[in-house]
């Protein structure tokens, strides 16, 4: 991905979000030509030159400080992961170019996810691909071991999967919830030449997909509730968390779980003792 390019979009897009009385300055209505800050407006209140801003918003970030950067990300309002994104965008890890090496599971974690009972569980990794996972999770998600380790991907079942529609009751966030992710890992992992294939054919394939890719919005995984419909308990009202591993900070571990004494609780019981068909999860790589 072209990093200059994506830094100029990036800091665009979100200047393009405020308007003037969201940080204090006045609005002059009409006489605005251009939606959300002027970039003069948005120097000021960063206190930068605004030729040095504009050189900025053009994608060049050579030898910008990590002092401006903050300043700049406290004059956009921006959360802790869009922060973290900028700096990533204007000041990208120098590295030794090398293959980029397939994450692999560690055994530990598939045994914990196995002992997990009552606990749908799973790893992903980088692209959010799907590295593990315990058996209630294939009976309440899908079955990951019947797919082909490629297709074995949240964004992909998300925009590409038609049943990942009925599945999620709440899919337009579950949809924008991921494509920030993959945002953020583009952001990381500009010159992995498997998110650039899998962002490009998610483009041509999701109208959807490349409405919300165009947007430039990031986020971190994180926790939550998540509502899901499925075919044979109904819908479900779930809490997640995910858990960063701690011998790769690019894994994590996603879980679920109902409130206890609730239908949804019951309905996770039912799911795990229907799903002795679906075969234990191997470590995957």
């Amino acid at each position: 991905m072209d990093q200059r390019a994506e830094l100029s979009e990036f800091l665009r897009s979100r200047r393009a979000r405020l308007k003037p009385e969201d940080v204090g300055l006045p609005d002059f209505g009409r006489h605005r030509r251009v939606p959300g800050l002027r970039r003069e407006e948005l120097a000021q209140l960063a206190g930068v030159s605004v030729a040095y801003y504009t050189r900025l918003e053009q994608g060049n970030g050579r030898n910008v400080s990590t002092e401006v950067l903050d300043a700049i990300a406290r004059a956009l309002r921006l959360s802790d992961a869009e922060s973290a994104h900028l700096t990533h965008l204007a000041k990208p890890m120098h590295k030794k170019k090398r293959p980029a090496r397939p994450q692999r599971l560690r055994s530990g974690i598939q045994h914990l996810m196995d002992a997990m009972d009552g606990v749908p569980a799973y790893v992903v990794g980088r692209r959010t691909d799907i590295l593990g996972w315990n058996r209630l999770a294939c009976a309440l998600l899908g079955d990951f071991a019947a797919l082909p380790p490629e297709e074995r991907n949240i964004a992909r079942l998300v925009f590409l999967d038609p049943n990942s529609q009925d599945l999620y009751a709440d899919w337009e966030y579950k949809a924008g919830e991921v494509v920030k992710y993959l945002r953020l890992d583009a952001g990381c992992h500009p010159d992995d030449p498997l998110l650039s294939a899998l962002v490009g054919e998610l483009s041509v394939k999701s109208d959807r997909f490349r409405s919300l890719w165009a947007a430039h919005d990031v986020k971190d995984k994180g926790h939550g509730t998540k509502r899901l419909r499925h075919p044979l308990v109904g819908e479900l009202t779930l809490s997640y968390e995910t858990l960063r591993l701690p011998d790769d900070q690019e894994q994590s571990l996603v879980t679920y779980h109902a409130e206890p004494g609730s239908p949804s609780q019951e309905s996770l019981r039912l799911l795990a003792s229907w799903g002795t068909e679906v075969g234990a999860a191997e470590v995957r790589t």
